[in-house]
């Protein structure tokens, strides 16, 4: 298999560079041939550790290759890195490709806006049906491109084939073999999340900045306090999940007291308030979507899907609704429903003129003292669902996945799920007549 990396400049070196050393015959594209003649000798015109030596050391072996011979590099070339620094070509260059290249992997790194991968496929079927189209989003730090490329978090490709995963996890495999983790997508998804780590970056940066002005204020050491808050497990992914609100026993008696503690130093914390803020607002957005789901389209056109706005209509589309709710616990579990955003789910439902029949494995002693006489408390998840308009997943207790769907679509008015946890296996759902709604899930 030869591969071809179809730009010299850092993103294109990087990866033409370290996919050598992988013992894989490389060829390096660039219509700069002064670059491609530096690039040759071992030349980088910028400093990059580590990297000079790798890309020696492959030109030296006969590994790496430059060229300027488009028509050359593309007949050669069975799989395609489109390694340009630069979006704004991505297209046309893809384009070129497709018109001369037989059939190829063509793996798209370049740093593209959400939507390009798609468009490019949707092309590629048009010109070149051989030609498969992969979204493969990297992730390179200045300074440790090298070491991020070896060891990288993850492997991230958007893509439906099979065929070309396998393909590029044969190329991957040193680091495969190493237990990198190879995340499979779509190319939207695969997109986006090299727009959503670098905003999550720039969040987390401005999160400790704002609290290490209240350590100036209070005697306390942000490095320490940075460490101690990166070795929380909650920190970690596990708990990176959309729909899940930030609840707990404690979690607001601890954000007022932080907050507390900031204003009497005359330190502001905003990005905590516009967390604390949109924490509070899950359930409001939730109980919006579902409102939506059952306001009908206009006459004429049937073909919108639900969820499209029409003011008023949306306002009154839950009263004389029944609903089911599963789950009341604040998580899985537990029994405490302290800052539950189920409970406020129910809450909104309620007060949107629904009437709501509740389940949950463990919290229904609690929770009756919290919610209204007219919420109905169920002995099991299948009485809250007979006879339902909708069944809503509140709680991401697992037992809810071990539940006979069947049944359930059987015993619900309508079939319809909405899993604000996105907790249950929405292929499934979908494939025995289910009308599945997740959350922040295309």
């Amino acid at each position: 298999m030869h591969i071809g990396i179809y730009g010299a400049g850092y993103l294109g070196t990087v990866i033409s560079a370290c996919l050598g050393d992988f013992g894989t015959p490389v060829t390096c594209f660039d219509e700069d041939a002064d670059r491609i003649a530096a690039l040759a000798q071992g030349k980088i015109p910028y400093y990059e550790r580590n990297l000079e030596d790798v890309v020696r050391r492959n030109v030296r072996a006969g590994r790496l290759v430059y060229s300027t011979d488009i028509d050359s590099f593309l007949r050669r070339s069975d799989v395609i890195f489109l390694a340009h620094d630069s979006s704004q070509y991505a297209e046309d260059l893809a384009a070129r490709i497709g018109q001369t290249s037989a059939g190829a992997l063509l793996i798209v790194v370049s740093p593209v806006p959400v939507g390009t991968g798609r468009r490019i496929e949707n092309a590629m079927r048009q010109a070149n049906p051989k030609i498969t189209v992969v979204s493969h989003p990297v992730f390179f730090t200045d300074g440790c491109a090298v070491e991020d490329f070896n060891w990288p978090d993850r492997i991230l490709l958007g893509t439906s084939s099979a065929e070309a995963v396998m393909t590029i996890k044969h190329l991957y495999r040193p680091l495969v073999m190493r237990g990198i983790p190879v995340v499979v997508t779509n190319h939207e998804t695969a997109e986006l999340v090299r727009e959503a780590a670098n905003a999550f970056y720039a969040t987390k940066i401005s999160f400790i900045n704002e609290l290490a002005a209240v350590c100036e204020q209070v005697n306390a050491d942000a490095v320490d306090l940075a460490l101690a808050l990166g070795l929380d497990k909650k920190i970690a992914p596990r708990c990176l999940q959309p729909g899940a609100a930030y609840g707990g026993p404690f979690a607001e008696s601890l954000m007022d007291s932080l907050a507390q503690l900031a204003r009497s130093r005359g330190v502001s914390l905003k990005i905590l308030a516009a967390a604390r803020e949109v924490n509070r607002s899950v359930s409001d957005g939730i109980v919006e979507k579902i409102c939506r789901m059952f306001v009908p389209p206009p006459a004429g056109r049937e073909s919108i899907v639900p969820g499209w706005h029409a003011g008023e209509a949306v306002l009154e589309s839950l009263r004389g609704k029944e609903l089911g709710v599963l789950g009341l616990a604040f998580k899985p579990n537990t029994n405490s429903i302290a800052g539950s955003s189920s409970i406020m789910l129910v809450r909104g439902l309620n007060q949107r003129g629904a009437a709501v029949r509740v389940y949950d494995p463990a919290a229904l002693p609690a929770a009756k003292s919290e919610l209204s006489d007219s919420v109905r408390f169920c002995e099991n998840a299948y009485a809250a669902a007979d006879s339902a308009d909708a069944l809503i997943v509140g709680t991401g207790w697992p037992e809810f996945r071990a539940l006979d769907f069947e049944r359930i679509r059987k015993s619900l008015r309508q079939p319809l799920i909405v899993d604000t946890k996105n907790l249950l296996d929405s292929d499934h759902l979908r494939s025995i007549g289910f009308q599945y709604v997740g959350c922040g899930r295309a």
